[in-house]
């Protein structure tokens, strides 16, 4: 089957109005909702400048060569490393513009050198060359970073394929600047090569955009997820959340897998808080928090349960182990004053301690049992564990 101009002019405009769009529902993204502005704006501007390239391009031949040639190839270049700057933004909220911004001046100059005239194959390679770099970096990052647990989920890293397939269209297109030369510099020429590169690309632009406005909209979700799981202050679960992650450590207790529960109770804080304010009060809090995370193993949940109450829950752990971990979260709070107003407050806590058992009916027995450990060690003189 014969290839006519009018297919490839119609599918680089097709190119053109998908970029276009996707530029304006991101810069909306971005601007009106609010939704991962930086990533989205990056996105815009990634599909603003493909557009703009390929406009560039189809242009050449009736606007002077100045404006059509160099100008297109570059912003071809930028979009590539535009979006090799949105999937980090996107997955792990970094935008490493240094990278992009240094990709794209250095391409630029290696085009400058070049002379643009003749079959422009040189530019090709180095233009193909570039994206699939880029575009392959892009996504091995989406692919390391989607692999990851994310609020206990695991988002499927082949969201990364686009990406991938994107790299390997773009190392295509760079062996075939070997292959034919002549032709596949300029994408307007009636080629079988040019028509099967423009309907994928189409595709690929298609499946990249809404793949990464998944991610986007995924990453929302999760952080409203996070939120409606957090407590404000601390950043610890609120107490709906630790009695859930409570409810199912105690569903495995059947089946062999115990768990053991660290009851905490900051000493005196209704002294601190009529003596310094509710402010020194809340810092006191953040402060506890902290000092006692590196206590806590991944595995592990740290709730507020209410007030100057909190509560750890240690799978897999027997009562010997909680002993261990109060000790030691005891001895990091006792050892880092709060500083307030100038000067140094003491802080201390109290422990309960106590093992789930397999006669307990419920996670509330278990609670109820650190509760009553909790008490005791309160009233045997505080800064103490009791189990």
């Amino acid at each position: 089957m014969s290839v006519t101009t009018a297919q490839t002019q119609t599918l680089l405009a097709a190119l053109i109005l998908v970029a276009g769009v996707a530029a304006l529902v991101w810069t909306a993204l971005a601007w009106t909702a609010r939704i991962a502005p930086r990533a989205s704006l990056t996105m815009a501007c990634a599909n603003a400048a493909n557009a703009l390239s390929l406009t560039l391009h189809v242009l050449r031949g009736t606007l002077p060569d100045a404006f059509t040639y160099w100008p297109s190839d570059v912003l071809a270049v930028a979009s590539f490393a535009l979006l090799g700057a949105a999937v980090p933004a996107i997955t792990t909220r970094e935008l490493p513009w240094k990278p992009a911004a240094a990709a794209v001046a250095a391409c630029a100059l290696a085009l400058l050198a070049l002379p643009y005239g003749g079959d422009l194959r040189w530019q090709a390679r180095l233009i193909s060359a570039a994206a699939a770099g880029l575009t392959l970096m892009a996504g091995l990052t989406a692919w390391r970073s989607l692999g990851r647990s994310a609020s206990g989920r695991r988002t499927p890293a082949p969201l990364a394929l686009p990406l991938f397939l994107i790299a390997a269209l773009m190392a295509l297109r760079c062996a075939e600047s070997f292959a034919n030369p002549g032709a596949t510099p300029d994408l307007r020429l009636p080629t079988g090569f040019n028509l099967v590169f423009l309907w994928t690309g189409l595709v690929l632009l298609l499946l990249q955009n809404a793949t990464l406005a998944f991610l986007v909209l995924m990453r929302l979700i999760l952080r409203i997820e996070r939120l409606l799981e957090r407590d404000p202050l601390t950043d610890t679960l609120n107490r709906r959340a630790f009695d859930q992650a409570l409810a199912s450590a105690h569903a495995w207790l059947a089946r062999g897998r115990g768990y053991a529960l660290v009851m905490i109770d900051m000493d005196r804080f209704k002294q601190l808080n009529d003596s310094l304010g509710h402010a020194a009060g809340d810092a006191a809090l953040r402060q506890m928090v902290k000092e006692l995370q590196p206590c806590l193993r991944e595995v592990d949940r740290f709730g507020r349960l209410g007030g100057e109450e909190f509560c750890v829950l240690l799978p897999d752990t027997d009562i010997a182990g909680a002993a261990l971990v109060a000790e030691r979260m005891r001895c990091l709070i006792d050892a880092a004053p709060l500083r307030w107003l100038e000067q140094d407050w003491p802080l201390s806590a109290s422990f309960g301690i106590a093992e789930a058992e397999r006669g307990d009916t419920g996670a509330d027995a278990v609670l109820a049992r650190a509760d009553a450990a909790l008490y005791r060690a309160k009233h045997q003189g505080r800064n103490l564990v009791q189990g």
